[in-house]
């Protein structure tokens, strides 16, 4: 089996450390084991030897350009002023039809200042060879009777990072005011971005969406199609990229995408104990069709009902205890 290949700080650091252990100077040693960690290697330590293992995967730089390994390796716009209206963020992994059919559907729909991000989490090989060609610049205003010009970027992993962090690429690479989740599954067959940033346009609207969820103790949740929801699901949803970028990243645990829409909700709602959330919007009647969502119809029953779960406590370990936040 082959060793990954080990930076020369990376090493020097390591053998750094196993002689302050050896030495008896442990403070040194656990600043050598955070700056390793840092670096992105984990120090597993055998007896007086150790063994350095990559965190994460490693971004790769090939002809294809760089494909990154963890999230936060890529550079991120969170903290730059915004350049056009909105962006939509998409998730490509092996369903190429499906993305095609989300890309046609949102050019032809889109208004002119939307920018598309496609995060191809290490997609399969259908998919790889089906990912639009990138034009990072916004989308601009159409010629007469033509359909608009949508600017598209495409980020690519080399390895499978999982949802939340697929995701968190995309919001890093966003450029837009107004910031929406779309599913590949979802095709809009007319304007659903005006309807969100409209609802956005309140201050007290923290995220906005089609298909919300209420809930009167955040344990059971049902769906609504209009009014107000403790979340959003998200097939279609969107937030202000200001709120993404003071809330933080998403929880990179939830690899599945069940259940994170619920945790990234309450996360945006919630203004802390004792002062009353923001709302969750539900916009009933956007022109749009909901397809086969392949990411749950391709797993047995029982594994997605595993995977949900594991989600669902993660909700409930932030949330168990704040009933402030439900939505009856």
């Amino acid at each position: 089996m082959s060793r990954p290949y080990v930076p020369q700080p990376v090493l020097d650091a390591a053998h750094a450390r196993s002689a302050a252990r050896a030495a008896g100077d442990w403070p040194t040693a656990d600043r050598l084991r955070s700056e390793i960690e840092a670096a992105g290697w984990r120090v597993v330590d055998r007896g007086t030897d150790f063994r350095l293992e990559p965190i994460h995967p490693p971004d790769v730089d090939d002809e294809a350009g760089v494909r990154f390994g963890r999230s936060d390796a890529v550079p991120s716009r969170l903290a730059e002023a915004s350049t056009v209206d909105t962006t939509v963020a998409l998730v490509a992994t092996d369903q190429p039809d499906d993305l095609d059919r989300a890309l046609a559907a949102l050019r032809a729909t889109s208004p002119a200042g939307t920018q598309l991000v496609v995060v191809a989490d290490a997609p399969d090989d259908a998919q790889a060879a089906r990912l639009p060609e990138p034009d990072p610049e916004p989308a601009r205003a159409p010629a007469e009777g033509g359909a608009v010009d949508v600017g598209v970027e495409v980020v690519r992993t080399s390895a499978r990072l999982g949802w939340a962090a697929a995701l968190n690429i995309g919001l890093r690479r966003a450029a837009g005011e107004i910031v929406i989740v779309m599913d590949t599954s979802v095709e809009p067959i007319g304007d659903v971005i005006g309807p969100i940033r409209e609802a956005l346009a309140d201050p007290e609207v923290a995220v906005a969406g089609p298909f919300g969820l209420r809930s009167a103790d955040l344990r059971r949740f049902e769906e609504v199609t209009s009014g107000a929801a403790a979340a959003i699901e998200g097939y279609l949803l969107g937030v202000r990229r200001a709120d993404v970028a003071s809330a933080g990243p998403l929880d990179e645990g939830f690899r599945f995408y069940r259940n994170l829409d619920i945790w990234w909700s309450l996360v945006l709602r919630d203004r802390g104990p004792g002062v009353a959330p923001r709302r969750a919007e539900v916009i009933g009647d956007l022109p749009l069709v909901r397809h086969e969502h392949r990411g749950w119809t391709s797993l047995p029953d029982a594994e997605r009902e595993r995977l949900s779960k594991r989600n669902f406590y993660r909700v409930l370990d932030r949330f168990r205890d704040r009933p402030d936040l439900a939505v009856p």
